[in-house]
């Protein structure tokens, strides 16, 4: 805490009467401050998928996790409708990092039916990086990068809008309100929402009892870029509720009200509160980028009855800072630094992992170098992370208590990447990339009962360092009319975690432990896009995703996605001048039979989806109306999702819903 205080107060003090009046090649104004670089497609080696709010308002989905799993090789692991995580090519949870406003985010997404917590309301995009991304972003990137960028005011004057979005099947509404105010170069913002679901019901009409959430929401920013020093200042506030299913859940809590929201049996309580500050510096010849920030996360689970067994704080204190040097005009240089302080302590009376204190400093340097149609990247970094744990007082057993423990683990990672465009219209791309990530606070010491998923848990405190290099190439060709897309990938891990089913039993309830053996995944995907030389207002897509993992054992890895085939029809609408910028598509998802599952899963049969998305929006004095209606599982089709925990239970994913959104925007 020393060192990052020294840290702060340097920069803050003294970098801005570094800055330089000298002319320079960075323009503040228009530097992008979220992303580790300002790197389109072509321009660098790594796999980046760009989903814009644009995409965001017409998938109109239930939550951030499900709008991401329309992209090829992005699926998502779900508890029902409200809990769910993103898997990026078969890797998930601690695997796959979260960045929020250019800071990492935990949510305590080591336990499976703990969901990803942000809310859709308030962002601007989404990039996805698929691959390993630890040089650029630290440990836990082994699978990919999810960076949520906030939104933020484009033009002069007041903004405000509204909007709300009502589900038929959840009974349920998503509804936001915001105002902002950009004069000159300051500017502030502050947006309010609200979303509540009931219990959805599956294809066969029978309701999913306690699959219901609500939640709140408060995001505001304040900002100003001035001639040398740009800053965005950020807090968001989120107060959620889940509910979460149990087998035999029937068996002691009664069937309520059909619109019942009331949190009267199991559920999850999630409290968060996230402050971040993003400062960029124009200094001489050179970007400086300073990113801190604070969270704060609360998570609590209700047994049912109001009584509050599992009770964790999670407190993190988060630095990085990033300079950016052009030596010369063919070769740019960047040097990063990240630093992060985490403190998890318990408070309830059943605990699942120990109180502990975790540092992790992060040093790297990545180097691209420009050629006349072809680009080279590479970069190096080292990683040191400390966990400390503390005694902590007895678990599910009468003295049963976790001895503590100190962890220091070292590590190295690399990056070497290739870009060629032999036409301005083809881009082929191969990249060399390691990760690492350390064994969680769970994998090491975890040692209880977990109502949420059934079954007890206990950790490993000798579990090794995960290490996994993974190699992509992908094509690319991009004309007027057609978009065609292919790239493969093979992703090696040594020592990879993962939890097993043993013979034990502990009162009923089967007892896994974790461990460790070398895996392998590998699989691609192919896109396509076309629009036909006669009806320019027809878009035809398809899409076509595989992942395959197994350890080194022959056995199959959990949670791996089934081949996912995606087929969709766009027709662009403009009825008059005022009604415009419409469309209607239909989508058809086939998904096939996953007949390679784990030693504790089941085969999943194959089955197919049939949406249909629209959306028409109207131009006004006042402002702007959008209107739109999607209809997910439009046949009601009753269906197993492979990555759905529920279908141990015999539950079914939802049946049929109609989405209906409506949007006012009003610009002073």
């Amino acid at each position: 805490m020393r060192r990052l205080f020294i840290v702060l107060v340097y920069l803050f003090l003294y970098v801005p009467a570094f800055c330089q009046t000298d002319t320079t090649e960075y323009d503040l104004k228009e530097y992008t401050i979220s992303g580790f670089q300002d790197n389109r497609s072509k321009t660098t080696s790594l796999n980046i998928e760009p989903y814009s709010l644009t995409k965001l308002s017409e998938e109109m989905p239930f939550n951030l996790s499900d709008a991401l799993s329309k992209i090829p090789g992005i699926s998502q692991m779900t508890t029902g409708n409200a809990i769910s995580k993103p898997v990026i090519r078969g890797l998930y949870g601690n695997r796959i990092l979260i960045v929020l406003s250019g800071l990492r985010f935990d949510n305590q997404q080591w336990q499976d039916e703990h969901g990803l917590g942000l809310s859709q309301i308030g962002i601007d995009r989404i990039e996805v990086i698929k691959g390993p991304s630890a040089l650029l972003y630290g440990s836990e990137a082994m699978g990919g990068v999810i960076n949520v960028i906030e939104e933020k005011p484009s033009n002069q004057g007041r903004h405000v809008d509204a909007g709300i979005q009502l589900f038929s099947n959840s009974l349920g509404h998503l509804v936001n309100a915001g105002i902002s105010k950009k004069h000159k170069a300051k500017y502030w913002r502050i947006r309010l929402g609200n979303e509540s679901h009931s219990d959805y019901s599956d294809g066969s009409g029978n309701r999913v009892l306690n699959s219901r959430n609500d939640g709140y929401y408060l995001k505001a920013g304040i900002g100003f870029s001035g001639k040398k020093w740009k800053q965005e200042n950020s807090y968001n506030f989120s107060y959620n509720q889940y509910g979460f299913i149990i087998n035999e859940l029937r068996d002691f809590f009664d069937e309520d009200a059909r619109w019942s929201r009331k949190m009267s049996g199991p559920h999850h309580i999630v409290l968060l509160n996230l402050i971040n500050s993003q400062n960029v510096f124009l200094l001489n010849k050179s970007i400086l980028k300073l990113n801190v920030g604070f969270q704060s996360n609360s998570r609590r689970e209700d047994e049912g009855g109001g009584q509050i067994s599992l009770n964790m704080h999670l407190l993190s204190v988060l630095e990085n800072l990033r300079w950016e040097k052009k030596l010369g005009r063919k070769t740019t240089i960047v040097v990063s630094e990240q630093f992060s302080f985490v403190n998890n302590t318990n408070y309830g009376g059943r605990i699942l992992v120990p109180d502990a204190n975790m540092f992790e400093d992060h040093l790297t340097a990545y180097l691209k170098y420009k050629m006349r149609k072809s680009i080279l990247e590479i970069g190096g970094g080292l990683n040191h992370k400390n966990i400390k744990t503390f005694v902590t007082r007895d678990l599910n057993s009468p003295g049963q208590i976790i001895m503590p423990f100190e962890r220091n683990n070292f590590n190295l990672n690399g990056m070497l990447g290739y870009v060629y465009n032999p036409l301005q219209n083809i881009t082929i791309k191969s990249n060399l990339a390691s990760g690492f990530r350390s064994p969680n606070l769970a994998e090491l010491s975890s040692n209880g009962l977990h109502e949420g998923v059934y079954r007890y848990e206990i950790g490993d405190p000798d579990l090794k360092t995960e290490q996994n290099f993974n190699i992509d190439l992908s094509v690319e060709l991009n004309k007027k009319r057609r978009f065609l897309s292919f790239s493969v990938f093979a992703n090696k891990f040594n020592k990879y975690i993962y939890l097993s089913p043993t013979d034990e039993m502990y009162f009923g309830f089967p007892v896994f432990r974790y461990k460790q053996k070398d895996a392998l995944l590998y699989g691609g995907e192919v896109l396509m896009n076309y629009v036909p030389r006669k009806i320019k207002r027809l878009s035809w897509k398809e899409s076509f995703s595989w992942t395959k993992g197994e350890l080194s054992n022959g056995e199959n890895l959990p949670f791996i996605p089934a081949f996912k085939l995606s087929s969709s029809l766009r027709y662009s609408l403009k009825i008059n001048r005022k009604w415009s910028a419409g469309f209607v598509e239909p989508e058809f998802v086939y998904l096939f039979r996953q007949d390679n599952p784990a030693i504790f899963e089941t085969s999943t049969p194959s089955y197919l989806l049939v949406n249909l998305k629209s959306s028409v929006s109207k131009k006004g004095r006042s402002g702007n109306w959008h209107l739109g209606i999607n209809i997910n599982n439009l046949t009601n089709k009753r269906y197993y999702d492979h990555l759905s925990r529920l279908k141990y239970y015999g539950l079914y994913n939802q049946g049929v819903n109609f989405v209906i959104s409506i949007k006012k925007e009003l610009s002073q």
